[in-house]
């Protein structure tokens, strides 16, 4: 049982709502693993969320291994299970946060008469029953319950009224209203939560919280909406990931409350110098890139190219800058070590971003810095992320790149050999020639292995600015044809069906990290198979989802 359950701050205190690790990971091509997401949940931790929603624990045995991961190893933050209106779900998601400091339950059903026709296929009777059935159980389980009504801005606003009442009668403590498919508009979603306020009395006594998508561009600006109509707990994800258009954008609306709240009397406790390292950390492990002019964490977000801009700017940063680059910890391209740094300069530098490592993981880190001390003539804060992130990702089990060798010219097509590790320990060797140097490594892989997957995406970034910089590559695979009538030879995948992976790599050579992250691509797809060959039929929908 939690004795910190969060309640309403009417000093303006807005409770900041993590989802990246479960709205955020049904991104089409993410998929996390436990060593990822605990990497993730730890920082934000550092950032200061109040609130992790981990995972869906029911979902799979690898999300329920993470949430309860998570829930046993991460201080701070209450940590939050997923469950629809189901008794398994609620068993389950308790299973895995229990041993959390502060664990909580949150629990669904529809109230939308759309989603209650055609997806619940039930009746409103039906779903007021399901709503006393779970918060109820949830409650008999853990002090610290939410509640969330999906669809609720496409819903009737008194069924949905009496739906809350239902839940907060058998306790409780945060009540959530989704506007589930991006529909509302800022004026719309604030007059829904006042007049829920005024049909549900008891309101008052819980946390109102947002869960805003961004189908139409207004994530924030109907959070922002939900919060100035009373809310004091807003749902986001770092770089607003998330189902299709994604989710309010956490560092978006933390830094329009550090900047604008102190004139509305609204704050919250992040901590805004993290909020750089923290997006680009998501950013790596998920392969979702950063557009350049995103807000806040765009590489261009402080940039000026006017020269009327720069001018101004150079004589007093506020004529154009409404924030400051450091708040957000955007000042980690200074050189932190030079190519004769030791171990402990090393270890110092990334104790100091958040990374303790030592005897084995050291020397590995040690070892990879050194080499890449020797092609860069400096190595930045970035870099250093950079390498620790790849080596959470050398660390997951599957295929593994030994070595490779391409053979190029304008003659002839590029031939590549490679060799590779298996899952179980082996080594195997395979060529192909390719329409260019990279395609012909990738299919060398698939004929090494014998699987055969085609590149659904391929996307080459730079760590920092510079000739010498770090290359990142991010691949998405895919095995499978939904429009094969017999399946092919792809262990799990049925005929008809199709399973995505994504992989990522670091290295100064392009053609080395565009090998290694096709492998884990590979590998990442085809644990999903895997998983879902041990599903019930049922269940292979959630777990093949692709784009």
């Amino acid at each position: 049982m939690s004795p910190d359950v969060p309640e309403r701050d009417d000093t303006g205190r807005v409770l900041i709502f993590d989802t990246t690790l479960r709205d955020g990971e049904q991104s089409p091509g993410i998929s996390l693993n436990t060593t990822e997401k605990l990497e993730i949940a730890h920082q934000l931790a550092r950032l200061g969320v109040d609130i992790i929603e981990a995972g869906f624990p029911i979902a799979s045995p690898g999300d329920f291994e993470a949430v309860q991961a998570i829930a046993r190893q991460v201080q701070g933050p209450v940590i939050a299970g997923l469950a629809r209106a189901n008794p398994a779900d609620i068993d389950r998601a308790w299973e895995a946060v229990k041993d959390s400091e502060r664990p909580r339950i949150h629990t669904f059903v529809s109230t939308s008469d759309i989603h209650i026709e055609h997806q619940l296929q039930a009746t409103r009777e039906d779903v007021k029953g399901l709503a006393r059935a779970s918060v109820a159980q949830a409650k008999a389980l853990c002090d610290d319950v939410e509640f969330s009504p999906m669809d609720a801005t496409r819903a009737d606003v008194e069924f949905t009224a009496e739906v809350l009442q239902i839940a907060l009668d058998e306790g409780a403590t945060t009540i959530n209203i989704p506007d589930t498919v991006g529909y509302a508009m800022p004026a719309e979603y604030a007059a829904f939560l006042t007049r829920l306020y005024e049909l549900v009395p008891d309101l008052h006594k819980a946390v109102l919280s947002t869960h805003c998508h961004d189908d139409l561009g207004l994530a924030v600006a109907n959070s922002f909406s939900g919060v100035l109509a009373g809310a004091r707990q807003v749902e986001g994800a770092i770089n607003g990931i998330g189902e299709r258009a994604g989710n309010a954008s956490l560092e978006e609306f933390v830094m329009l409350l550090h900047t604008r709240g102190e004139e509305l009397g609204l704050h919250c406790d992040v901590v805004t110098t993290e909020i750089a390292r923290t997006s680009r950390l998501v950013s790596r492990l998920t392969g979702y890139v950063i557009q350049p002019n995103k807000a806040v964490v765009g590489r261009n977000a402080f940039a000026h190219e006017s020269g009327i801009h720069q001018d101004g700017v150079l004589k007093e940063r506020t004529t154009y800058e409404i924030m400051d680059a450091r708040t957000v910890g955007l000042d980690a391209n200074s050189l932190v070590l030079g190519k004769h740094s030791g171990r402990h300069a090393l270890k110092q530098a990334l104790e100091d971003l958040g990374y303790p490592v030592d005897g084995a993981t050291l020397n590995t880190a040690f070892k990879r810095f050194k080499e890449l001390a020797d092609k860069k003539k400096q190595v930045t804060a970035m870099d250093l992320e950079a390498l620790v992130t790849d080596e959470l990702r050398a660390e997951i089990p599957g295929y593994g790149l030994e070595w490779f060798e391409v053979e190029a010219s304008s003659q002839r097509p590029p031939h590549a050999r490679v060799g590779v590790s298996t899952p179980d320990g082996r080594s195997i060797e395979g060529s192909f020639t390719g329409d260019g140097p990279v395609d012909a490594v990738f299919r060398a892989i698939n004929a090494a292995t014998g699987i055969d997957a085609r590149l659904r995406e391929f996307r080459v970034d730079a760590v920092t600015g510079g000739q010498d910089a770090l290359g990142e590559v991010s691949v998405v695979v895919e095995l499978g044809d939904p429009d094969a009538a017999i399946a092919h030879h792809t262990p799990g995948v049925l005929a008809g069906e199709r399973v995505t992976g994504a992989g990522q790599a670091v290295a100064t050579d392009i053609l080395e990290a565009g090998g290694t992250a096709y492998v884990r691509a590979l590998s990442a797809a085809v644990r999903r198979a895997q998983l879902a060959a041990d599903a019930p039929q049922e269940d292979r929908a959630a777990l093949l989802s692709t784009p």
